[in-house]
């Protein structure tokens, strides 16, 4: 009788021991589920950004091209740009450069920066540090021989990264490049819907991207640029867009003064 006595009370022990560890399980998931946001606010701050715009309170917009594979297009695109005298930013890869290295000295003699888009147009976040770096390298190395000017800014392939690739584009003295105005050009929309997208969107401080060999966008090009024109924009390219100096990133992507 005693030793049933003995079970009964290690039972109703266990038991409570079962029910505290429960009622303490249960306080930590409403812990977290009431501070959550707080949770993610700090895990955003913490996250490596590119920049994706500018904070700018003059109307300055930044036009951008990403030049990987055709070539179609470029001389087309350098004289609609010198018809309004509209300096922009070309973001190309190494091998690009390699094949058409005149169009890569023509965009640098009409007055266009001419910046890195990686050497292989690999996903960057499956590579390590050092192998970004020389990815890198390689493409500042060809464009430098070719514009004898070292680029300063990186557009990541794919728009892909994190926060290794990240810290690797700025532990060699580089920008990362988003943007916050996406033309879809490279879905072969039509010259109108292109346009409508663009202008649209733009901000004071807005980086829009185009590509060079997309099949509408010289036709969109010349309404977008008198559209923003109209509208009292400033065309600059990318490296005057940004701050220099003291400054932080929201979880926008956006560059603000500190």
């Amino acid at each position: 009788m005693a030793g049933k006595r003995e079970q009964i009370k290690i039972f109703y022990i266990e038991k409570k021991w079962w029910r505290a560890a429960a009622c303490l399980c249960l306080a930590a998931a409403m812990f977290y589920i009431v501070n959550w946001p707080a949770a993610v606010g700090v895990s955003a701050t913490t996250r490596q950004l590119p920049i994706y715009c500018v904070q700018r309170n003059q109307k300055l917009v930044s036009i951008s091209f990403d030049a990987a594979w055709g070539n179609e297009d470029t001389q087309q695109l350098i004289d609609i740009l010198g018809q309004y005298n509209i300096p922009a930013t070309f973001f190309v890869v190494g091998e690009w450069v390699d094949k058409y290295p005149e169009s890569v000295k023509a965009l640098h003699d009409a007055g266009h920066e001419v910046m890195n888009h990686s050497n292989t147009h690999a996903h960057y976040p499956q590579l390590s540090t050092d192998e970004v770096v020389a990815d890198l390298n390689a493409c500042n190395d060809k464009i430098e021989q070719v514009t004898g000017v070292r680029p300063s800014l990186v557009r990541l392939p794919y728009g892909d990264y994190d926060d290794n690739s990240i810290n690797a584009v700025r532990s060699i003295g580089m920008e990362p490049i988003q943007w916050d105005v996406d033309s879809l050009d490279w879905k072969d929309l039509s010259a109108g819907e292109i346009t409508q997208r663009v202008t649209s969107k733009v901000q004071p401080g807005s980086i829009v991207l185009f590509h060079n060999a997309a099949l509408h966008t010289p036709e969109a090009l010349p309404a977008i640029i008198q559209s923003l024109l109209q509208e009292g924009y400033t065309f600059v390219p990318i490296s005057q867009i940004i701050l220099t100096g003291a400054y932080t990133i929201d979880h926008t992507g956006r560059q603000c003064p500190s």
